[in-house]
């Protein structure tokens, strides 16, 4: 039996038991008529989530929906969100578990904390998708204020505005947190389910960022990660970079390119790229931090057999050259390095 089907198997017999199924893994949901209702993956209390019991009108049981965030899938996928699992591999061998197939392994408690994230770790990716799923589009708003006064154009889905987002000045800060304004955007894995939300807190009366400790600010889980954009066309070129701003600003001379944002080089080097993807560009800054990771992305890339290819500013970032030389000098400076290291592409 294949890999895939056994999958399948699993799927279809956890859906035989669903309802068992949610009463270990969601305790704190309830049924209601053919469906179990519970905040969302994490396994809050709530209405957002549900889970269908019995199979029905063509709709099978053991599918799922949550409302807040608009993800969707079978019970493999809702017990992986569920356990925060690493590796599919740990996912199965908790469904063989429950259904009896297999004895469920004593796990040392290090161990296990090595292997899933804490508590804490998964209520925070489920504050970040109830944060996201809070906010609006960005335009006209000053979210959009924000980037159009940083000369990027290039938008989308992943980015949303929210004008009260809680705000602690620094860890230390004892006093109640306050509620700013910010552009939310939302942090993805390569299926697409929200894994965090990055906070940009902004100052109403400048239309920049807030003066504060670290304005930019992130909830829930990046490593490996990133923000995306996409063109609207089926490609197997990826830009990559590091700050939000950085990324957009060579999507905003770019608008042919799917782009994913790291947010830190740290991260950029720790990406994880898409199936499907031939050959990513990796738009970094112009420093070491930019270099080291760049140069780690590409060792991992090359191993994968993903080409890649090094855009780099002339000034400190993507941001800084859109700035300070435009659009249009910026597309043909990023067609130009693209040519020489061997991208075929019209420049209408």
């Amino acid at each position: 039996m294949s890999a895939r089907r056994s999958i399948a198997d699993l799927s279809a017999d956890l859906a035989d038991r669903a309802e068992s199924f949610c009463h270990q893994y969601f305790p704190e949901g309830r049924k209601q008529g053919t469906y179990w209702q519970v905040g969302d993956t994490s396994g809050a209390k709530g209405q957002s989530l549900a889970i269908r019991l019995q199979a029905q009108g063509g709709r099978k049981a053991g599918s799922w929906q949550d409302f807040a965030t608009g993800e969707y899938g079978d019970l493999i996928d809702l017990l992986q969100e569920r356990l925060g699992s690493v590796t599919l591999k740990e996912t199965l061998r908790e469904a063989q578990s429950f259904l009896g197939e297999a004895p469920c392994p004593a796990v040392p408690r290090t161990a296990r904390k090595a292997e899933h994230p804490d508590a804490a770790s998964a209520k925070r990716i489920a504050r970040a998708r109830k944060l996201f799923a809070a906010g609006k589009p960005v335009l006209g708003t000053l979210a959009a204020t924000y980037l159009q006064g940083r000369g990027i154009t290039r938008l989308g889905p992943a980015l949303r505005y929210h004008p009260r987002v809680f705000l602690r000045q620094g860890e230390d800060d004892l006093d109640p947190p306050q509620r700013v304004p910010a552009l939310l955007a939302k942090i993805t894995d390569i299926r697409g389910q929200i894994t965090g939300c990055a906070r940009f807190y902004l100052d109403p009366s400048t239309g920049g960022l807030a003066e504060i400790e670290s304005p930019k600010r992130i909830l829930g889980q990046l490593h490996g990660h990133a923000i995306r954009f996409w063109s609207g066309k089926a490609r197997t070129d990826l830009v990559v970079g590091e700050g939000l701003e950085n990324t957009l600003s060579v999507g905003t001379a770019l608008l042919e390119f799917d782009l994913a944002s790291c947010l830190t080089a740290t991260h950029l080097g720790l990406f994880i790229p898409p199936p499907g993807i031939t050959r990513i560009w990796i738009a970094r800054d112009n420093d070491e931090a930019g270099r080291t990771a760049s140069k780690k992305l590409r060792n991992q890339l090359e191993s994968l057999g993903i080409a890649c290819g090094d855009l780099v500013p002339e000034l400190g970032d993507f941001n800084d050259d859109l700035r300070a030389y435009g659009r249009d000098a910026l597309r043909r400076s990023l067609l130009k390095a693209m040519k020489a290291q061997g991208l075929e592409i019209e420049d209408g």
